[in-house]
């Protein structure tokens, strides 16, 4: 049987993301997690599903694309078929053909690990690359230290609060106490933490982590820090809290990506043991 393209209906959608989960590991490049799905889940189950692409052979999930917005398609392989020419060739045919229902005509990006076959099919097919991003990771193998800030894991009773923050540190943002349910009730959340600092009795900052499983690295998604009380290192603090939840659920190491322009977040994340790995190009096609 050949690779087959699907978008799982919402109650098959766990078999694609316990692949996911499989495929993490210290020894790959930075790549899509499990973590950015839970993250998306704010929008509700249907909505996650409906964003998702896999490509299959025999039953076996061997790729997974997920759509970060409209414009912006997020992939990554089975740990065994980063280089697999015949897989990269049929997910560029796939991608770039607005007709397969993977990404829509026009201006469109593509984050791939570094390193996978597909960037090289996509460039014999035009594709230019775009923003640079830079990933980060911290080893958890060691304690990790006190942040300096008290710090509490975020409930339901903290939901308005954990969704204020947010949009504080993020503007346009329009994160809600309701998002904040729906994410938490997916699956994924039940190996991940939404963590608040405070400073005295002020909540300064917020982070939510996402392990995939003991021995697997884990990421943050997101991390903010309230506009009214930046510049006095809470974004630290609280990323090395965040480092420290994610030892407690097993994971191997925390990671982060951000883009190469936000010097200031590479900063923060590298003043809390995070050291920077090589920067990633996502694929771009013009239009």
């Amino acid at each position: 049987m050949g690779i087959e393209l699907n978008t799982p209906e919402t109650a098959d959608l766990g078999r694609a993301l316990a692949a996911l989960r499989e495929w993490q590991s210290d020894d790959a490049p930075m790549q899509l997690h499990p973590g950015d799905l839970g993250w998306f889940w704010r929008f509700g189950a249907d909505a996650t599903a409906a964003a998702v692409r896999t490509w299959s052979q025999d039953g076996r999930v061997l790729a997974f694309g997920f759509l970060d917005g409209d414009d912006v398609l997020r992939v990554t392989t089975a740990p065994e078929r980063l280089h697999d020419a015949a897989l990269a060739e049929r997910m560029a045919a796939d991608i770039a053909d607005p007709e397969r229902g993977v990404l829509p005509a026009g201006k469109v990006n593509v984050e791939v690990p570094t390193g996978a076959a597909l960037h090289d099919h996509l460039a014999a097919i035009g594709w230019g690359t775009d923003e640079a991003w830079t990933p980060l990771r911290r080893d958890l193998t060691a304690p990790v230290e006190d942040p300096g800030l008290r710090i509490e894991t975020a409930g339901p009773g903290q939901a308005e609060l954990r969704a204020g923050l947010h949009r504080s540190a993020f503007e346009g943002s329009t994160f809600s106490a309701d998002h904040w349910r729906a994410m938490a009730s997916g699956p994924e959340y039940a190996d991940a933490r939404c963590l608040i600092g405070y400073d005295g009795p002020d909540a300064v900052a917020a982070v939510t982590v996402w392990s995939a499983g003991p021995g697997r690295p884990g990421i943050i998604e997101p991390m903010g820090v309230h506009a009214d009380h930046r510049g006095r290192g809470h974004g630290k603090a609280v990323c090395v809290a965040a480092a420290a939840a994610l030892r407690d659920l097993g994971a191997s190491s925390a990671l982060v990506c951000t883009p190469s322009t936000l010097t200031g977040a590479v900063a923060t994340y590298r003043s809390a043991g995070f050291e920077p790995l090589p920067e990633r190009l996502d694929r771009h096609r013009e239009g």
